[in-house]
């Protein structure tokens, strides 16, 4: 096991998160179909709403993915990696199972956090060398999506993706982003993916629309983030919450709905927009999958599934593959 340390590498670009948010809400609330990017969701408060989204009894992702990995995480770090590279790893709660499962192997040496908040990351990076004497802990503050490359690139490492992210990309970011994955990976590496997959509407459609409107209030956060960034005047009580199961794309579709005629000022800008009644701005995508999608996105992006792992119920899973 190597000597416990930590380093901690900001790569951010001025402005963190939030650098060219003013290009880019100015060309998405200029297209006649109106988009924003969901990783605006995440400030503060939104990161807060998004934990309690988790707790509800609708949202079955977090209870399956983390049921995976306590029943497989032996079988998940079988091929002993020494390094665990967990993208956007916020307080790395599923990490632990991880790294208890490599631990317990004796082959743990080294974590590499990768997040977009350095704050929860120097917490987790403090945490970790206390709860597993002798780790070295990397943390590396950046958009992963950004700076993919740049992140450390040991031999015998598990890179994982958690929580259904890769279901927020678009089917060609998405074939970029795993392809770039590939392009970092050792003979002897893993990358660990999370899925949801397919299943009845009605349970989707549950999942993003919650009885106690958490994941409504979360949705309507990102206009509260327009407001502070760029002196808009939004009103989130003048829009509504929807989320959709979209069948030919195989995603759920989560808008926010003009309940009647405005225009909103966004001074930053020096512009103003109109929403008609019942207009929708389109805030997040949600893909999920089957396992011959997986298998086929694997396959253009150069990876090989080597490992498929579903929850009882079979709602979610969790996919093992290796460059080819």
């Amino acid at each position: 096991m190597a000597d416990g340390s930590i380093e901690i590498e900001v790569d951010l670009p001025d402005g963190g998160v939030l650098a060219g948010i003013a290009e880019v809400v100015r060309e998405g609330l200029s297209s006649p179909f109106k988009e924003l990017p969901p990783k605006y969701f995440y400030d503060e408060r939104g990161s807060e709403l998004f934990e309690r989204i988790t707790e509800q009894p609708e949202y079955y992702p977090t209870r399956c993915e983390r049921e995976i990995l306590q029943s497989r995480a032996s079988d998940i770090v079988a091929a002993a990696p020494r390094t665990l590279i967990e993208l956007g790893s916020g307080a790395a709660t599923k990490s632990r199972v991880l790294l208890d499962a490599m631990r317990d192997a004796g082959t743990l040496e080294r974590f590499v956090p990768v997040d977009i908040s350095e704050g929860i990351t120097r917490r987790v990076a403090s945490e970790l060398t206390d709860e597993y004497p002798g780790i070295a802990v990397e943390g590396i503050i950046c958009d992963y999506e950004t700076h993919l490359e740049r992140i450390p690139r040991p031999e015998g490492a598990l890179i994982a993706f958690l929580g259904g992210t890769i279901g927020n990309f678009r089917p060609a970011p998405r074939r970029s982003f795993l392809a770039r994955i590939a392009t970092l990976m050792y003979p002897g590496d893993r990358f660990l993916l999370g899925t949801d997959l397919v299943k009845d509407r009605a349970r989707l459609e549950a999942a993003y629309d919650d009885a106690a409107g958490v994941t409504a209030e979360f949705n309507k956060n990102v206009l509260n983030v327009l407001n502070r960034e760029l002196d808009a005047d939004f009103d989130p009580d003048a829009f509504e919450h929807v989320a959709f199961w979209d069948e030919d794309n195989e995603w759920i579709d989560i808008r926010l709905r003009a309940r009647a005629e405005q225009f909103v000022d966004i001074r930053a800008l020096d512009m103003r927009t109109h929403f008609a009644r019942n207009e929708e701005m389109r805030t997040e995508i949600s893909t999920k999958f089957t396992r011959d999608r997986i298998e086929s996105s694997y396959a253009d992006a150069g990876l090989e599934l080597t490992d498929w792992w579903t929850d009882d119920e079979g709602l979610y899973a969790l996919s093992l593959a290796r460059a080819v």
